[in-house]
């Protein structure tokens, strides 16, 4: 495959059970074939998604000194801004030239949840850029609908109900990830240099692309093809958990982003579901017998996360 398929979503909110089902069965073949596609009709606009990279910009348009004030170094939950060079998506090549901020779903500091420490139930770290947090949240509500969406095509395709994932997506471990990519003259001269080649870790991705090139995925021939910015399309993968779940049903697949020509920004936003929902193969496939024992979400990404950062890596 030279190429990612393209998918539109339109079919998943028909109330024809057929053109669900025929959607549904377009994104599995996907996931099980490359692991990686794009969507459109996704119902997301146009001008929230133009927006959100002018948020991105604004932030880290920010001096160093306001941006290192929200540092992900004070967050035991994956909230906040990673520096350049922070971060090691793949430890054996070295670190990633690029900076990045995340935002999880938006909890008050009196939520019973923050208060009791629970794992990615941390509250938010905000510039202070007027009605920045406002917008941030608009794209961000946006996507955990969408992640929704494909959930449903792939219970359908799953042979599972159609509402299976839905009751593991009530309150999700998600995060927006914002990222800037300096041009490659200011970078180190590695391939994978931008971020290094890795999987992502939880059920689905969905990416939204600047214009520049650079994000390339490794097919199933072991070659890297580029995943190049569809206009209107979102770029969406299978993470980890969900391979996990499946029972390898669906497939992960490695993907890196070589150093830009040019500056690049691009927003991921990674959907995982509900902390304590037990990540059981059974459940899924019940007919095979499973590869994976169970785990609950929030254990499950914290041992993937923990050794990307080089401030939770033991000395």
């Amino acid at each position: 495959m030279s190429s990612l398929p393209i998918i539109s979503l339109a079919g998943l909110r028909s109330d024809d059970p057929a053109q669900r089902q025929a959607t549904a069965a377009e994104l599995g073949r996907a996931c099980r074939e490359v692991g990686f596609f794009y969507v459109t009709d996704h119902g997301i606009p146009d001008a929230i998604c133009k927006d959100a990279f002018a948020l991105a910009q604004e932030l880290f348009g920010l001096p160093g000194e306001d941006k290192e004030a929200l540092s992900i170094k004070r967050s035991p939950h994956n909230r906040g801004y990673v520096a350049m060079a922070d971060e090691k998506l793949n430890p054996e090549s070295g670190a990633d030239m690029k900076e990045a901020f995340n935002i999880g779903t938006d909890f008050p500091e009196d939520h019973p949840d923050v208060l009791a420490g629970k794992p990615f139930r941390g509250v938010n770290f905000w510039p202070s850029i007027e009605g920045w947090r406002r917008r941030a949240l608009d794209y961000f509500d946006h996507c955990v609908e969408l992640g929704r969406t494909i959930h449903r095509g792939f219970s359908l395709d799953l042979g599972l109900e159609e509402g299976f994932f839905s009751q593991h997506l009530t309150q999700p471990i998600a995060t927006l990830r914002m990222l800037r990519y300096p041009p490659s003259a200011d970078t180190i001269e590695r391939e994978d240099g931008g971020a290094g080649a890795h999987t992502d870790y939880g059920n689905v991705t969905i990416l939204a692309t600047d214009e520049v090139a650079g994000l390339e995925v490794l097919n199933r021939q072991g070659e890297w093809i580029q995943a190049p910015h569809v206009p209107g399309a979102f770029v969406c993968n299978i993470g980890d958990c969900l391979m996990r779940w499946s029972n390898d049903t669906y497939v992960s697949t490695p993907h890196r982003v070589r150093p830009p020509e040019q500056e690049r920004y691009s927003i991921a936003f990674f959907l995982e579901v509900n902390p304590d929902s037990i990540v059981d193969p059974r459940d899924v496939v019940p007919s095979e017998t499973p590869k994976y024992q169970p785990i609950t979400c929030a254990d499950y990404l914290a041992s993937r996360l923990d050794a990307t950062y080089d401030h939770r890596q033991p000395e």
